[in-house]
């Protein structure tokens, strides 16, 4: 039997959760289309609500896009601190079952519960418990995934969203990926999907039929991966928090992101996680780091290190946007995005001081 076959691992995922935030706190909203971020005439959306979404409205889309599928869209401006302090109200929820979380952004987490602190028998009973007490907590609904390991997890999440949730078992796995298209792959995007109907896979049975070989020789290191998880197969463990040497968020998007503006405005809520965290656990960090994957998985990475330590906000957003101007001229579509601080320290001595940009 395969290592992860063992495993209970469940991904639990917020349903449009910043929409949903504002949706709760301003009543005025419910049931109208919601897009948090942008604004009517500039910018990007950053999140959609499920009624606008009924439109064709997506995170990362152009505001003006945006209004011509959805003329009565509401723009509502952020508030990450309100969104950082419902997911700390989450995580607390996962923590009563479970040390084992892996935080992949605000909204979502990886939880292994293969042991678990309640003692109950099944995934299934945990992740409806879990996602009881955050309705009843939050007012805000969650789906999740269960299955053997990471992938088909993170996939089950979406089979019934919004407020569901989904089970793979070991024995459904790979029957569960054969009749999926490609391009429903977590870490498929539409780009690589085009580029497998040109060679004739379209669905993960197609995929499956591939050789490693010929994968690579078309993908590169990403035919790796496509060659395991078109065998349903996934390796990697559930890693919870740790010390580091660095503290960082990053995103996958739905949709490649094409210009710079979309970039930056997408990058906003990934730093601010980052500062976030950093004041959380006291730590300050000279290095920032940028992460670019493209849509065809080559990835990149830009750094900006300063003689002191960042100690506002405001100014990891300044460093953050300077790197993604060094982008330009951007000549493929973006579908992830990382932000890091390495270089970190954590006297508080070194609160007072001033980030030197002129690197």
């Amino acid at each position: 039997m395969e290592p992860d076959v063992q495993r209970k691992i469940i991904h639990l995922d917020m349903d449009a959760f910043y929409a949903s935030v504002e949706q709760r706190d301003h009543p005025a909203l419910r049931g109208r289309p919601v897009a948090v971020g942008g604004s009517r005439q500039r910018g990007v959306v950053a999140a959609a609500s499920y009624e606008a979404r009924q439109f064709g409205v997506r995170s990362a889309m152009a505001a003006t896009v945006a209004l011509r599928k959805c003329p009565d869209l509401v723009f509502v401006k952020p508030r990450f601190e309100v969104y950082k302090a419902v997911s700390r109200q989450i995580r607390a929820i996962f923590a009563e079952h479970t040390p084992l979380i892996e935080p992949v952004s605000l909204d979502e987490a990886y939880l292994d519960v293969t042991t678990n602190l309640k003692q109950i028998a099944t995934a299934t009973q945990i992740a409806e418990e879990i996602r009881s007490a955050i309705f009843n907590q939050t007012q805000l609904t969650a789906s999740a995934g269960i299955s053997y390991n990471k992938f088909l997890a993170k996939l089950a999440s979406d089979y019934r969203k919004p407020n569901g949730q989904f089970v793979i078992k070991p024995h459904q796995g790979l029957e569960f990926v054969a009749g999926l298209a490609v391009g429903q792959f977590h870490g498929i995007g539409h780009v690589t999907a085009a580029k497998m109907n040109q060679l004739g896979i379209f669905t993960g049975l197609d995929l499956r039929h591939q050789t490693e070989a010929f994968l690579r020789q078309h993908f590169g290191k990403a035919g790796g991966y496509y060659y395991a998880i078109a065998r349903a197969q996934d390796h990697r463990p559930v890693v919870a928090d740790r010390v580091r040497k660095s503290l960082g968020s990053e995103t996958t998007f739905d949709r490649d992101l094409l210009t710079l503006a979309e970039v930056a405005t997408a990058l906003v809520p990934i730093a601010t996680s980052v500062w976030e965290a950093s004041q959380r656990t006291r730590v300050q960090g000279r290095t920032v780091t940028l992460k670019v994957k493209y849509g065809d998985f080559q990835q990149i990475t830009r750094s900006r290190t300063g003689w002191a330590y960042i100690h506002t906000q405001e100014m990891l957003l300044q460093v953050c946007q300077e790197l993604v101007a060094s982008l330009e001229p951007l000549e493929k579509g973006v579908r992830l995005l990382g932000v890091a601080i390495s270089n970190l320290d954590t006297g508080e001595e070194k609160v007072g001081q001033q980030l030197v940009l002129g690197f």
